[in-house]
């Protein structure tokens, strides 16, 4: 399923599978809220790849951030 997000006032698409036991509204708040805390509170290396960030893909409780740069992807921990 592909659900689109604003974040940082682009649409970033969110990929993920249907079968998971957490509804689709809460892992998106869930995902919205990191996201956010993590660019005002994270490390250069989040803000970097959150600054080129072009698609998340949500794989259980685990968000793999997708950037430009494949160097700058990382996994980032809902719960």
């Amino acid at each position: 399923m592909r659900i689109l997000i604003t974040f940082q006032n682009n649409q970033v698409p969110v990929y993920f599978n249907t079968d998971t036991k957490q509804p689709v509204q809460r892992t998106l708040k869930l995902l919205t809220s990191a996201l956010e805390n993590k660019f005002s509170n994270g490390k250069r290396a989040l803000k970097k790849c959150l600054n080129s960030l072009i698609s998340i893909e949500i794989e259980g409780s685990e968000a793999i951030l997708h950037s430009k740069s494949e160097f700058d992807s990382l996994a980032l921990s809902l719960y």
